[in-house]
């Protein structure tokens, strides 16, 4: 080990967002969708909290749409108006930064006006021109990796995003696809990435689900987000991604794969622990 050196991804800040570089991880975390503004307020409140009380970059994440669904009768979010209405709500009552998808190039402008972080969807990714819209609006770009990407096709999909309004691409991996209904990760993926000079997110919720697992809707495997994340922490990675949801037995949308909200501050803490060396935080 005498010969290790940590990767030190370029630090990114823009307004209340701070990530990579020696920063503390990032957290994005919220319900997969939103289901009402009661619940959504619920879950930010609690993540607030969070937030000042470890000294935390964090960021609320509700889907106002998701277009894709294992079936064309699953829930799918109240739409763009009254989502991004229930997120300027959170982001005014919580003071948290807010984050959701797109998934047409007509929705980035409107998205913007009220998002902190874009988010592109894994299966959108190669989309060039949703790329370039959400480049475009003066915020920052999360970009889901496409569960059939390789590390390597990444750099094309940051250079589609990039452009002269755009304060920032970040990286999330989220799985690979293992033959049919299953994800696994390849944590090699996470320093790979980071070398490309990107900060990376690693999602510990989707990295566990089954799509299509269940027939009409996607299964997973809940109890294996806390090892995996810990295993990314160790491998290093600039923020970490979670949908929490306070009864994923009555969530309405990807329940197999939340993280129970009130698991959520002891897994916090067992991975700044082990971020400090995954990252190299403790090396001169």
């Amino acid at each position: 080990m005498s010969g290790f050196k940590a990767i030190q991804t370029p630090e990114i800040q823009h307004g209340s967002i701070r990530v990579g570089g020696r920063l503390p991880p990032l957290i994005i975390a919220g319900p997969d969708s939103l289901e009402s503004e009661g619940l959504a307020l619920e879950i930010a409140r609690a993540l607030a909290d969070l937030s000042r009380r470890l000294s935390l970059s964090m960021v609320f994440k509700g889907s106002y749409a998701k277009a894709n669904r294992s079936s064309a009768r699953s829930y799918r979010g109240p739409g763009l108006a009254a989502g991004l209405k229930i997120l300027a709500k959170v982001r005014a009552e919580t003071g948290l930064p807010v984050t959701s998808d797109i998934h047409e190039t007509s929705e980035a402008r409107p998205a913007g006006e009220v998002l902190d972080l874009i988010q592109i969807p894994a299966f959108l990714c190669r989309q060039n021109a949703l790329l370039e819209a959400a480049g475009e609006t003066g915020k920052l770009v999360n970009i889901k990796k496409g569960q059939f990407l390789a590390p390597g096709q990444v750099l094309d999909r940051i250079k589609a995003a990039t452009g002269p309004r755009t304060p920032g691409v970040l990286v999330t991996e989220r799985g690979t696809f293992f033959g049919y209904g299953d994800l696994v990760n390849d944590l090699r993926t996470l320093p790979r990435l980071r070398a490309l000079g990107i900060p990376v997110i690693f999602d510990a919720t989707h990295s566990v689900q089954r799509p299509g697992g269940l027939g009409d809707r996607s299964g997973g495997e809940a109890e294996l987000i806390p090892p995996l994340a810990r295993a990314a922490a160790g491998a290093g990675c600039d923020g970490f991604f979670f949908e929490v949801h306070p009864d994923p037995n009555t969530a309405r949308c990807d329940g197999p794969i939340a993280l129970r909200l009130e698991q959520l501050e002891a897994l916090l803490v067992d991975l700044l622990a082990i971020d400090r060396i995954g990252r190299g935080l403790d090396r001169p």
